[in-house]
């Protein structure tokens, strides 16, 4: 019998009458979180029989399009230090870093 070790991340959703999400929150007691807001989450996992990624985007009612703005580009600079982790592809790292620079740009983030 192998021992393996089980870890997990608790995601919980509030929602209105509508169905609209309120409340976010998630939490990953082994990681230090034990419950944490959020406005927002993208979660992907990858499905290696279909070759595909399946995702799961929330978020509150009271994001404004600001927020939305800033969470979008800091997880673009995220996938970006992934993919360089992952694949270790420096090229294409920088082009998706220019590319980051260049939303931040178009956007007029104030960072």
């Amino acid at each position: 019998m192998s021992n393996t070790n089980k870890s997990e991340i608790k995601i919980f959703i509030e929602l209105d009458e509508n169905r609209v999400p309120e409340k976010l929150s998630w939490a990953a007691v082994e990681g230090g979180v034990k419950l944490e807001e959020a406005k927002a989450f993208m979660v992907s996992v990858w499905n290696s029989d279909e070759k595909s990624a399946k995702c799961i985007e929330l978020w509150t009612k009271d994001m404004s399009v600001d927020e939305m703005k800033i969470f979008f580009h800091q997880t673009l600079l995220s996938m970006t230090e992934t993919f360089q982790r992952a694949t270790g592809d420096e090229k294409m790292a920088a082009t998706m870093q220019d590319f980051c620079d260049y939303f931040a740009e178009k956007l007029v983030l104030k960072l």
